[in-house]
Parts: C-alpha cells; sequence; structure tokens
C-alpha cells in the first residue's frame, strides 16, 4: 500500500497510520464528521469514506482533511472517468472584488460573455449557450426558470467555500439539463472553537467600495457562520469611442479629418448587498445538520451603449433584484451507508424599469416596468451504498416546484390606460438517478449513471452516462479518461409562455457528447512531499446538439423562439500546474489553461437569405487561453493574471465586413503585490492591484465598452482572539 499512487495524490501512506493521524486531527479540531467505528479496518475506511458526501454539493466532500486512503478510495469510486476542475481556495480568495465569473475565466476553460463591470455575465462551456450550463449551490439548482441561465456577475467568490466544473458527461450526475456541463458551489463548516472574526475592506478607480466581513463561533458540535459582502461603485470610467465620430472642419467649412471622442461609461452605477448564515450541528450517532440562508440585494443601472447619442438625462434603465435562497440539510453515517436529505426554498423578485424621452420639455416617462416573481420549493433525498471497496451504488431523487409571475405593466390599451401583459405558471420537475461504479483493479475503474427527468406532463428519455479510467503507467501517474453521454434540457417557462413570443410546442434540446482525455502527475504540485510538482491534462471532446432552441424574429414584429439548429461543438481543453521552491522561502507556481472551440450550426436554412449554416455560433471565441503566475517569499505576494481571447462573431453569417460584425481578439493583464503582518494580537494583510495592466481597448460585448487601466487598494484584518 505504501508505494500505490491515486491518480491526482501524492504517495500514500499505510492505513494504520493514516487513520490515526486523522483521528487525532479530528479531536484536536472538536470535528465530529464521523462517529467513531467499532468495527475491523475495512470497516473505518469505508466509514471514513461515507462521511465525505452523497450529495452533488461539494460542501461535504472536504471535511476531513487528514487520511490520504480515505481521498484515493473516494476518488477511485466517485470520480471514475470524471472530467472535473475544482477550484482551490486560493483562486476563490484571491480578490474580494471578483465575482464567479472572474474565477471561472481566469482558472478554467470557460468562456465569460461579460457586459461589463457591474453587470450581466454568462457561462459559456464547450460551445454551449449559457442555459446549456447548469449551477447547484448546496445541492439546489440556481438556474432560473424563467431564463434558464445564472448570471455569475451575482456570486461572489467570497460567499464560495466549495466549487467544481463538471465538463461533458460528467454533469448527469450532478443535474440534468448540463449540455455544456455543471457548476456546483457549495459551502462548508467553518472548523472554528471559539470566535473568529474576518474583515477586508477595498477601495479602488471609479469610485469603487468593497467591504466584506466574516464572524464565525464554533465548538466540538456547533458551527456558525455569517457573511456579509457590499460593494458600490459609479462606474463611470472613460473610454475611446470608436463607434462615434467628430468631424472637424477647415476654415471654408470643408471636412478636414475627424477624431474619436472621449467618453463616459453612462448610467453603469451598481449597489449590490449578499449575507450569508450557515449553521452545522454534528450530533451523536453520525448525525449532521445544517442550515445555509443567502439573501441578495441588488441593484443596477443598465449602461449605455457607446452607439447611444441620447444624453443621460433623457434616458435611464435600471434593474432591481431581491433573492432568497435557504436550504436545510440532513446527512446520516451508517457504517458502509450513507443517507442525505435536503430541502430548499428559493424567493425572486426582479424589476426592470425604463424612462424615455417623450419629446419636447417634459420630464422622462416610464415606457417599460417588467416584473418577475418566483417562487421554487426544493426537495433531495440520496442514499449511497458501498460493497467492499470495489462497488459504489448511489440514488438520488430531486424535485423542484415552480412558481412564477412575469409581467410587464406599462402596455397601452385603446382606452389609454395601461395594463399587464405577461403569464402566471406553476411547474413541477422531478428528476430521478441511480448509478454504479466498479473498480475491479487499482489500473481500471467503469461506472454508469442514468439519470430520468419528468417536468410538468412531460418527460425525457433514459440519460444514460458512461465512464471508464485506465492507469497507463505507475511512473508518472499517467490516467487515461473516458465518458459518453446522452443529455436533454427542456425548455424554460419564458420559452414556453412569454407575451409575446412563447412558443408552447417547443421540443427539448437533446445531445451526444463524447470525451478523452489524459492526465499526468510528476512530483507534488502542492509541494508537501516535493520541491517540484507538475500536473497537466488533456482532453478531447465532441458533441451533437439538435433541437437547439433559439430565438428568432417573426414577420408580426416581435422574436419567437423555435427548434431550429443542428450545433456540432468539438475541440480541446489542456490545463497545467507547475511549482517549484526555490529555495530561501521563494516559492513559485504556475497555472494555466487553453481552449480550442469550434460550434458549428449545422440545421436547416431558415430562408434563402440564411448564410449561418456551418458558421461559428455568435460570441463563441474559437482559441482561449489564460496563465496564472505566483512567486511568494515569506510574508509577500506577487500575482500576475493573463488572459487571451481570440475573435469572436457578432453576427450568425460570421461577418466580417464592417467593424460590427466582428470584435477583435484581446489581451488582459492583471498584477497584485500583497504583504502579510503577523502581530501577537492580530493578522494584517495590505494589497494594491492593477487591473487592465497595459491599458488595452476592447469589448467583450457588441457596443459595451470595458473599463481601461484601473487599481485597487485593500487591507485585512483577523484578530488573535479566534484562533484556538
Amino acid at each position: 500500500m505504501q508505494h500505490k499512487y491515486n491518480n491526482r495524490q501524492k504517495p500514500l501512506r499505510s492505513a494504520p497510520a493514516a487513520t490515526a493521524a486523522s483521528e487525532r486531527s479530528d479531536r484536536s479540531r472538536g470535528r465530529r464528521d464521523a462517529p467513531r467505528p467499532r468495527t475491523n479496518g475495512g470497516r473505518i475506511i469505508a466509514l471514513l469514506l461515507l462521511s465525505l458526501s452523497v450529495s452533488n454539493a461539494p460542501a461535504q466532500e472536504r471535511t476531513l482533511r487528514a487520511d490520504p486512503i480515505t481521498v484515493r478510495a473516494q476518488r477511485a469510486l466517485r470520480d471514475i472517468g470524471a472530467q472535473k476542475t475544482p477550484l482551490d481556495t486560493t483562486a476563490l480568495r484571491e480578490n474580494i472584488t471578483q465575482s464567479l465569473a472572474d474565477v471561472l475565466s481566469q482558472n478554467t476553460s470557460v468562456f465569460i460573455k461579460s457586459y461589463g463591470r457591474g453587470t450581466l455575465a454568462t457561462a459559456s462551456l464547450r460551445g454551449t449557450a449559457p442555459s446549456h450550463t447548469q449551477v447547484t449551490w448546496n445541492g439546489m439548482k440556481l438556474n432560473s426558470p424563467m431564463l434558464g441561465m445564472v448570471d455569475f456577475s451575482l456570486i461572489p467568490s467570497y460567499l464560495i467555500d466549495d466549487a467544481s466544473l463538471y465538463h461533458g458527461a460528467s454533469s448527469v450526475g450532478i443535474t440534468g439539463g448540463g449540455l455544456g456541463g455543471a457548476v456546483a458551489l457549495g459551502t462548508r463548516p467553518a472548523r472554528r472553537e471559539g470566535f473568529g472574526l474576518d474583515y477586508i475592506q477595498g477601495i479602488g478607480s471609479f469610485d469603487t467600495y468593497d467591504e466584506f466581513l466574516r464572524f464565525t463561533w464554533g465548538n466540538r458540535r456547533w458551527q456558525s457562520s455569517t457573511r456579509v459582502y457590499y460593494v458600490s461603485s459609479d462606474n463611470d470610467f472613460k473610454y475611446t469611442n470608436y463607434r462615434k465620430k467628430i468631424y472637424e472642419t477647415d476654415g471654408n467649412g470643408h471636412i478636414s479629418g475627424f477624431r474619436y471622442p472621449e467618453e463616459r461609461n453612462r448610467n453603469g452605477d451598481y449597489r449590490d448587498f449578499h449575507v450569508v448564515q450557515d449553521l452545522f450541528c454534528d450530533t451523536e450517532g453520525g448525525n449532521r445538520w445544517g442550515l445555509s440562508v443567502w439573501y441578495l440585494a441588488s441593484r443596477r443601472g443598465i449602461p449605455m451603449l457607446n452607439v447611444d447619442y441620447k444624453t443621460d438625462s433623457r434616458s435611464r434603465n435600471r434593474q432591481d433584484e431581491r433573492t432568497l435562497r435557504a436550504v436545510a440539510t440532513w446527512d446520516r453515517i451508517r457504517e458502509n451507508l450513507k443517507l442525505a436529505a435536503r430541502t430548499g426554498y428559493t424567493y425572486t423578485d426582479m424589476r426592470y424599469r425604463y424612462w424615455g424621452d417623450p419629446g419636447g420639455d417634459e420630464p422622462l416617462v416610464e415606457m417599460i416596468r417588467s416584473q418577475s416573481y418566483v417562487h421554487t420549493v426544493y426537495g433531495e433525498f440520496g442514499a449511497d451504498y458501498y460493497l467492499g471497496r470495489k462497488w459504489l451504488f448511489t440514488a438520488k431523487a430531486t424535485a423542484n416546484q415552480h412558481f412564477v409571475q412575469s409581467s410587464d405593466r406599462t402596455v397601452n390599451t385603446p382606452s389609454g390606460g395601461k395594463s399587464a401583459v405577461g403569464y402566471d405558471e406553476a411547474r413541477f420537475e422531478l428528476s430521478g438517478l441511480v448509478g454504479v461504479k466498479y473498480r475491479p483493479t487499482e489500473r481500471f475503474g467503469v461506472g454508469l449513471d442514468l439519470r430520468e427527468e419528468l417536468w410538468g406532463s412531460n418527460a425525457t428519455p433514459l440519460i444514460p452516462a458512461f465512464f471508464a479510467d485506465f492507469l497507463l503507467s505507475r511512473k508518472g501517474n499517467v490516467l487515461l479518461k473516458v465518458s459518453a453521454a446522452r443529455n436533454y434540457r427542456y425548455p424554460t417557462l419564458n420559452d414556453l409562455y412569454f407575451m409575446p413570443g412563447g412558443n408552447d410546442t417547443l421540443r427539448s434540446e437533446r445531445g451526444w457528447t463524447y470525451d478523452a482525455g489524459v492526465e499526468f502527475t510528476l512530483g507534488d504540485p502542492v509541494l508537501k512531499q516535493h520541491r517540484t510538482g507538475l500536473r497537466a491534462e488533456v482532453t478531447a471532446y465532441n458533441s451533437w446538439i439538435d433541437d437547439w432552441i433559439a430565438w428568432l424574429p417573426t414577420f408580426k414584429g416581435f422574436w419567437s423562439p423555435v427548434n431550429v439548429r443542428k450545433v456540432h461543438a468539438y475541440g480541446l481543453e489542456a490545463k497545467a500546474r507547475f511549482a517549484v521552491l526555490l529555495g530561501g522561502e521563494w516559492r513559485l507556481s504556475l497555472d494555466g489553461n487553453f481552449a480550442f472551440t469550434r460550434s458549428i450550426n449545422h440545421g436547416d436554412p431558415q430562408n434563402w437569405a440564411d448564410e449561418s449554416i456551418g458558421k461559428q455560433l455568435v460570441y463563441i471565441p474559437v482559441y482561449s487561453a489564460s496563465a496564472t503566475g505566483t512567486l511568494s517569499w515569506r510574508s509577500w505576494t506577487l500575482l500576475y493574471k493573463w488572459n487571451w481571447y481570440s475573435e469572436r462573431y457578432t453576427t450568425s453569417s460570421n461577418e466580417t465586413a464592417t467593424r460590427f460584425g466582428v470584435l477583435a481578439p484581446y489581451f488582459m493583464n492583471d498584477v497584485s503585490l500583497e504583504k502579510r503582518f503577523s502581530f501577537r494580537w492580530a493578522r494584517l494583510s495590505v494589497k494594491a492591484t492593477v487591473n487592465n495592466l497595459f491599458n488595452e481597448e476592447y469589448e467583450s460585448v457588441l457596443s459595451r465598452p470595458m473599463a481601461r487601466r484601473n487599481y485597487g487598494f485593500f487591507i485585512g484584518f483577523s484578530p488573535r482572539w479566534g484562533d484556538r
């Protein structure tokens, strides 16, 4: 046992030594993740395995820190053949100004389509649409039942403890509908005895202020964590508007030249407020109870386009959102069986208002007042059963009941009054999963997941997902992973019922996805046992999606969704990590990601002038890459981040004849320097950041300018009375 390797772990210790270390670690921290086993050593390992997790929420998968054998067996069974990218705490805690959109774009192959600072940011994974990436928080789905997508700009990374990206077929074990993949988010106990306090204050360009406060308390049985986050910004950065021209004339009135005007981002201010409360209780007999509550209040102006000639005083847009999410959890461990139950509730009140110019000297008139209410009740029950060390059986059932009311209350009536136009619908969704993972030998493992989904009075066909991995070489820990799955995504409520334009005859999108990858590890990338380490992985994927839902204009003057496209998405994903101890307390680490993404429309032409067939989908870059370098010495840390995206088309015909048809490639560079201080009474940190270091001028979305070089300064404080 001493010389066997996990596919991503360091060499293993013997089972008795590892188990003893885990028990000592747990007792010293007052941890009760599992009851003290009363059986033989094999059951000890199985019991510790089961305490890690049965739910999709990664918050339950990292509660034990020691015992490498436990971690190895967990990966060897649950993650057989899975294409998974975990995001470590360092990435999530790099900067309080970061949203999850920033973390994903910098540390994964996901392309984030951003409309600018403090505005909508959606994810495109493997060339798919934002609604094809499913997102869960502590097991509960975050995707809007109305829109089908998630705004990642509204998820501060400091509110997340665990985050993992599941690519392609691997998402079937998390939730249905992930034609591109899934992102699993979670919170976990702080694992602190006594009181703890962390406070960070940030100030940045464009009158941006960030504040983060975390208060924790815990003992051997109870753990409580309260997080408060608030950010405000005028967001009025300057930019050169290359979409407008100011012509210059000579003395005779003839045009002698032109220049591009310097303008400010207008109507782009935002205010976001978040509170997250976690409470966990470990009781005798292997029970763990948990409650997580997340409240969000956001008020955001929608920036004006750089082709808009209206003044600030003659037009205004604003979007307000109030969202409450709550999840209660129960986990019970019984030797080789783990049971888990979850129940939750989501309430969202979203409002969009637009004030326009009625003409003359009259004040602004409210022209659009759209309001949506969403209530979702969630429930889940699951079980894991380990048969020895070679078999894992999983079963889970998830139910969601949605109630949605959406309306626009400023529609003119023939009598000159106002009326509300919209829909009021409810939908029940049920998803069931059974799975089996089998590892007959150390070198080979195979798994199968079967999922079935019901929505309303409709049902998807059976969703199968197959996984396998094979250890090609113990030297270098070279692992081959393959997977394949059929998946479905049913229409959103807006797709079916939006007024006007909803289409209640839509079919579910369906697709097949295949991927194969190789990973290897040399040394120790986390530098716990070796002075150097390298880990790398390359994955090729291929998927076909039929009945792709797209909103298209109609002859009636509004847009409507139809099943029009057959999309072929294929490409490569690569990621690597290198770390080295340079001596003299110097440490260097490098992380990189690269993606080649082709997402081609092979659907039927909609009319004789349809030139979208055989073309790349809009806003999907063919090439993208990111890299992060960290150099640390004692209490100093220098961080450098780099991003690159190739050109993106803004029209389905991939038109390049005009500047509006394609967005130019761009590079992004950020750098930060942090100094940490340690006193007898407190810990203190000071950080300075420079974003867009080389003052790049670019657009991520057509006619939405992005900020040029900007700065931030942050101070973190944590008193010592929280240490035990």
